[in-house]
């Protein structure tokens, strides 16, 4: 699960009623069926994740707040002065404000995201907060690629990219885009990752399957938010959601299954479930600190340093170009 509302793109929201559609029955009609994770959040949605984040059994959010804190100096260290920093999904959550307060000597902010409208309010919230940074919003969808130059009064860029959201692309995707970042990065550059690492299930599954069932409204909220974007027409109550782990893929899966045989109107379409049928809705991958290293590597970076939480349940990674020869 992501660590912040539209930190994968809403491309969803934004489009032609006949592309959100196409969208939609193309992800229905594959094999298994597949929903983006975008449709999780509406106003409620939003509410329910920030829910979820103050679980006892979602420790994601308390892990990488506890690394940042606990190691922000030698982060800053390791960075260096006069940085930009560039966040891909952004918002202006505490960790994000973390770097900009303890980095020594942040000149400027790109905060990155397809909404206009939430760049808008956190960049006056955020030129009113920190005066002296200059706040550049860019208004992109991250996961296509795009390019941001070194600021001119910037010595480098820092890319920071928290939440363990690289663990919800793919692998051949998730390589591609920490590819996309590493441009981004530069030679002399810096990227700060959340990275969820393996664990036992005992641990994992809870987190995204929850005892108050907050995390089950979660997932199927998603199917109400198609209904409203599509006019389709789900009834989320024949779905029972279910976490599951896909060992050859070092993923949980979030998956609504089907309780019944049912045919659901999407559009022009007839889209049949069979009873027991999963729709997977997110992907969330664990990684060993070899593998992602091994990730990182395929991309063109190279580990610099890794911080855990006191527990090993996550790690925040500092990584910087391969080819680089100024590795402070």
């Amino acid at each position: 699960m992501r660590e912040a509302p539209a930190l994968l793109s809403p491309r969803a929201w934004t489009q032609t009623n006949r592309d959100v559609l196409d969208e939609v029955l193309d992800g229905l009609q594959s094999t298994p069926k597949m929903l983006s994770p975008v449709w999780f959040y509406d106003e409620y949605g939003s509410q329910l994740f920030d829910r979820i984040c103050e679980l006892p059994e979602y420790y994601l959010t308390r892990a990488e707040l506890a690394i940042l804190r606990t190691h922000i100096a030698e982060m800053a260290q390791l960075i260096g002065p006069r940085t930009c920093v560039i966040e891909p999904g952004s918002g202006s959550s505490v960790k994000t404000r973390l770097l900009l307060e303890r980095l020594d000597d942040v000149v400027a902010y790109v905060p990155i995201d397809i909404s206009g409208d939430h760049l808008d309010t956190a960049a006056r919230q955020l030129r009113n907060d920190y005066p002296h940074i200059e706040i550049q919003p860019v208004c992109a969808d991250f996961t296509r690629g795009f390019s941001v130059g070194i600021h001119r009064r910037a010595d480098h860029n820092l890319v920071f990219f928290p939440g363990s959201t690289i663990g919800n692309f793919a692998v051949v995707e998730a390589c591609q885009l920490l590819a996309n970042l590493a441009e981004l990065v530069g030679d002399n550059g810096s990227l700060l990752v959340g990275v969820d690492l393996r664990k036992d299930l005992s641990i994992l599954l809870p987190a995204y399957d929850d005892a108050e069932g907050v995390t089950a409204e979660f997932n199927r909220n998603a199917l109400r938010n198609v209904n409203r974007a599509v006019g389709a027409e789900f009834v989320p109550e024949r779905f029972t959601h279910r976490a599951a782990w896909n060992e050859a893929e070092s993923r949980i899966e979030m998956q609504l299954i089907s309780r019944c045989l049912q045919a659901v109107q999407v559009g022009d379409e007839i889209v049949v479930f069979e009873p027991g049928e999963p729709l997977i809705t997110e992907y969330s991958h664990k990684y060993t600190l070899e593998s992602f290293a091994g990730l990182a590597y395929a991309a063109g970076l190279q580990v610099k340093k890794v911080w855990l939480d006191d527990q090993q349940k996550f790690s925040v990674q500092l990584l910087q170009a391969a080819s680089s020869n100024n590795l402070r």
